[in-house]
């Protein structure tokens, strides 16, 4: 990008081969021939960013979403985090104690979750579990269990909540590098109303989908079968069924097509975090947990667990020091028929010598 004094002093060049003079500096010929170099290169740099929008290498944002849509894709979307609140009392109660829907429970950092359905505490029992998800979408609902500690709104008579598992499934939105992936791909397999790249691409743009794997003769000549995951990982019935209805009707001719789930692959991790020295230690810990908890989900299908990757997102950590993984062992390699699915979960100090 040229600067207004290069653009200055080759308008001052241009007059002078054409004037016959040079004007002084400071006259205000100069002045103007100032303003229009700092215009011109305004223009320059706007020239350069419309240059960046036209191509789906450099394009950014809505203008990133454009070219998507004209392959067909869209970016994904923020998914809230999901799991089961359980909601306890001191004593038994002698009646029925309702947990009203939208009940609002946080962790210590104020991560906030509420139940999607009502729940009772029968007469006589000491807890009651209900449904509940993140309040906000994104990557910070997943915390493990043991996390959801605080009631904001305490239905009458109860006095603790919990969350016995894990929140999964929380996602924020595609990023520009993921969703810029998907889109290059797109024109490297291209869709061409029978190939696997149709199938995935038609599977991808159905509600609820956020992964999907087609697999061809996989049942022999004639078939496919297309694995899908939704955000939280393996898909429910419903959606399995209204996305085979969908293939079915648009599959090609003298082909049997199946929506399916993918097989889980449970994924124990376990890893030892250095803490940056004058950093909180429990914070650091709890970030690193949810770090790493964000990772597994409904997109990974198809794609390996790699270290190396999961390394990463620790080192984003502003506490993170050091770290060092004792499971998984080695990397998991890629298989378009299975999910890795998250299992233990086990983040401990890491004490270097």
């Amino acid at each position: 990008m040229r600067s207004v004094e290069t653009i200055y002093k080759s308008l001052l060049a241009d007059f002078s081969q054409r004037a016959g003079f040079a004007p002084e500096e400071g006259c205000d010929l100069a002045v103007r021939l100032w303003a229009a170099a700092a215009e011109l290169q305004a223009l320059e740099i706007q020239a350069d960013w419309v240059l960046d929008q036209s191509f789906p290498q450099t394009a950014q944002g809505v203008y990133l979403d454009r070219h998507g849509a004209m392959r067909g894709l869209k970016r994904l979307g923020a998914a809230r985090a999901g799991g089961v609140l359980r909601f306890s009392v001191d004593a038994a109660p002698a009646m029925d104690i309702t947990i009203p829907a939208g009940t609002v429970c946080m962790t210590a950092e104020e991560v906030r979750f509420q139940t999607t359905e009502a729940a009772a505490l029968p007469a006589g029992a000491l807890f009651a579990d209900a449904p509940a998800e993140a309040v906000e979408a994104g990557s910070g609902g997943n915390v493990v269990p043991g996390a959801v500690r605080f009631l904001t709104a305490c239905p009458v008579a109860v006095t603790g909540v919990t969350n016995p598992g894990a929140f999964t499934g929380g996602a924020d939105q595609e990023d520009d590098a993921a969703f810029r992936g998907r889109i290059l791909e797109s024109y490297q397999r291209l869709p061409n109303g029978a190939n696997a790249a149709w199938y995935e691409t038609t599977a991808m743009s159905y509600p609820g989908v956020t992964g999907a794997k087609a697999v061809g003769r996989a049942e022999g000549p004639g078939t496919v079968n297309v694995y899908v995951t939704g955000e939280s990982g393996l898909p429910e019935g419903e959606l399995l069924a209204g996305l085979q209805a969908e293939l079915s009707e648009k599959r090609e001719i003298a082909v049997t097509v199946k929506a399916l789930a993918p097989a889980a692959r449970r994924v124990d991790v376990a890893v030892a975090v250095a803490p940056r020295e004058g950093a909180d230690r429990e914070a650091v810990l709890e970030e690193a947990r949810r770090a790493l908890a964000a990772f597994f989900g409904g997109r990974l299908l198809g794609r390996a667990v790699r270290l190396a990757e999961l390394g990463n997102r620790l080192y984003a950590l502003e506490g993170v020091e050091n770290y060092r993984f004792t499971a998984p062992a080695a990397d998991i390699p890629a298989d378009s028929t299975v999910l890795p699915v998250l299992g233990t979960l086990e983040v401990t100090e890491l004490v270097e010598e």
